[in-house]
């Protein structure tokens, strides 16, 4: 595969700051790259660089003649007079005019039947298909669509679209563009589960070469085949994805920190020799003195000691009192907006420990059914309760709960005056404000930085119920990374809307989708739900006729047939080790009622009974899958 472009010791610097330098590397024909690092090491500004809208300060940069470049970035007032649908179909303005000129060639035909007239008509006709003059409006129409708008968002002025919804039509045009290199600056922002999805797909098929920024582990995972680490200043290349970055990352820095380790044990017990010569202090001694320096010299020059890691968030979550098995439930929730129907007959119960995520796409209500858990809203029929002892915590997406008008140290210390100056610099210092930055006003953050303020006010909540909503959406991978840490350490109760699936699969062990009708509950993580969804598809999809039946790849076939068998078996054996944990609790109950003191306490052998009858549903749950399971 050819260079479409190459960059040999880049370096930018802003003031007194080296941004980065001797930043080399290669763009092949076809490459899927991610650009990753945390917020503030310059990957924004090596975009800019790549498209010629920054200037470099050292190093060079060649590109293949004619190459192609469209450039989404991640912040853009983009708009027009347009609708969505007309803006993208700005893209293929040579079919427009192609099509316009057929159209009169058509018309001139309808009065003369003129021999050089057919010949234009036919050479038109022949040049607009080969181009994809067929095609072009239905791809800009499911372009649109895939990404997330709907049919008549397409068909409405830009003016009167949402900031995200004006940035997936400019994702749409720049996708459609037909560029050999797309450069997209966190594409996946403002677009749902089903809309990434969507795109990953896109991307996959896509025939240029793509270049993307992003936070997004999973989407990174689905879509490239090269990451750029952008770190101390400088990229380092790795050939595969994000997994096989980590992999290979923490393989090369624990194979340097041995080879270190290694050379400075060989330096210290060489200086030993030196140091026994020269006590003996004869002629010759100091020949090996001389002989042993030089040994040291070499060594000395081949040392490198291991880079520090970047400053990373560390904290940790902790639960305040214990609740009662059930946390909170849920019974036929239904909600609407004016003539829209959000959702109807949402029921489940979350239990205690659980750690259960809220899925669906953009719009079907699942802030709106936090808000109304929480009692910030009201429903139009049903209800919520939350059960004995529960502490809630709850993270806001917009992070609307700061005041703009305090410091940082002021926000923390407001929302708990008991605690002393000390502890609330540690807190913060645990999120990376230090120093003069715990006196920076909330007005002046960032979104990455408000977000380390909010979870230091819930970090301090001892809250024994945790309410997440998007709580990733301003973090770099590092500290996404620390939360996900923190919360599967975290002894409380977790429930949390989230369209980061990589967040999602780490700490998820159930998936709670949301619908118009209702909800559906899968157990597991996020590639348990992805399964039952695939399950769920095969019972629905139409049969095929045997002579309609396309012939599968019998490797993919044993392949996917293996998977599917291991992951089943995880089940199996989750659900077994859930089944005797519920069954050694119900013991435990069980033998209480033998107390005296406990027996003699009506309130108590109530709490009792009713966490056994829980424990039961459960357990019986789980019983009825891994009998379903065992019988597939």
């Amino acid at each position: 595969m050819g260079t479409i472009l190459q960059a040999d010791g880049l370096k930018k610097t802003f003031s007194t700051r080296t941004l980065f330098h001797d930043v080399s590397f290669k763009v092949n024909e076809g490459d899927r790259i991610g650009i990753i690092g945390v917020n503030g090491a310059g990957k924004t500004t090596l975009f800019r660089i790549l498209t010629g809208k920054e200037e470099y300060d050292g190093g060079y940069l060649t590109k293949e003649k004619g190459l192609t470049v469209a450039y989404m970035e991640q912040y853009s007032e983009f708009t027009s007079g347009s609708t969505a649908y007309e803006e993208v179909l700005t893209q293929f303005s040579h079919l427009l005019e192609k099509e316009a000129e057929l159209e009169q060639v058509n018309g001139m035909l309808e009065a003369s039947s003129e021999e050089s007239l057919i010949r234009r008509q036919h050479a038109l006709l022949e040049a607009f298909e080969r181009d994809g003059g067929l095609t072009f409006r239905g791809r800009v129409r499911s372009t649109l669509l895939g990404l997330g708008l709907t049919e008549t968002e397409i068909s409405l002025p830009m003016a009167s679209l949402s900031g995200g919804q004006r940035t997936r039509v400019l994702l749409a045009k720049i996708l459609l563009s037909g560029a050999k290199l797309l450069l997209l600056d966190e594409p996946t922002n403002h677009l749902d589960i089903p809309s990434i999805a969507w795109l990953e797909g896109f991307l996959a098929e896509y025939k240029g070469s793509v270049i993307v920024v992003s936070h997004d582990r999973f989407f990174l995972d689905r879509v490239t085949n090269r990451t750029f680490e952008l770190e101390h200043e400088k990229v380092t290349v790795y050939d595969g994805n994000y997994s096989y970055y980590k992999e290979k990352k923490a393989f090369d820095r624990l194979t340097l920190e041995r080879e270190y380790e290694k050379k400075k044990k060989e330096i210290s017990r060489i200086e030993g020799i030196i140091a026994q010569q020269k006590h003996f202090g004869q002629e010759r001694n100091y020949v090996t003195i001389r002989s042993k320096q030089k040994q040291i010299d070499r060594i000395a020059a081949g040392l490198e000691k291991p880079e520090d890691d970047p400053e990373s968030i560390g904290f940790s979550f902790r639960a305040e009192g214990g609740t009662g098995n059930e946390v909170l439930k849920v019974e036929n929730l239904a909600m609407s907006f004016e003539d829209k129907r959000l959702f109807r007959d949402v029921t489940w119960t979350l239990y205690k420990q659980q750690h259960a995520f809220l899925v669906g796409p953009n719009g079907c209500g699942k802030t709106t059914l936090l808000k109304l858990v929480l009692g910030q809203e009201t429903a139009d029929a049903g209800s919520s309760e939350f059960g004995a002892r529960v502490k809630v915590g709850y993270y806001d997406q917009t992070i609307g709960d700061l005041h703009d008008e305090k410091t940082v140290f002021e926000e923390v210390s407001d929302a708990y005056p008991k605690l002393g100056n000390t502890a609330i610099r540690t807190a913060l210092g645990a999120f990376l404000f230090r120093g003069d930055d715990v006196f920076k006003q909330i007005s002046v953050l960032s979104g990455g930085e408000r977000a380390r303020v909010a979870l230091t006010k819930l970090m301090l909540s001892g809250a024994n119920l945790l309410i997440l909503d998007e709580p990733t959406n301003h973090l770099d991978i590092p500290s996404k990374e620390a939360l996900e840490d923190a919360l599967l350490s975290y002894d409380g109760t977790l429930l949390a809307v989230s369209h980061d699936r990589y967040f999602i699969n780490r700490l998820a062990d159930r998936i709670l989708e949301l619908t118009q009708e209702g909800m559906t509950s899968v157990s597991g993580n996020y590639d348990d739900y992805l399964s039952y969804r695939q399950r769920y598809a095969v019972k629905e999809a139409a049969p095929v006729s045997v002579a309609e039946a396309p012939k599968e790849n019998e490797y993919v076939k044993k392949k996917a047939e293996q998977a599917a068998a291991r992951k089943k078996q995880a089940r199996l054996s989750r659900i077994e080790s859930e089944i005797a944990k519920n069954e050694e609790r119900m013991s435990e109950l069980t033998a209480l009622y033998s107390d005296p003191d406990v027996a003699s306490d009506y309130a108590r052998v109530g709490e009792i009974s009713a966490e056994l009858e829980a424990l039961k549903t459960a357990t019986d749950a789980l019983y009825e899958e891994w009998d379903a399971l065992s019988t597939d």
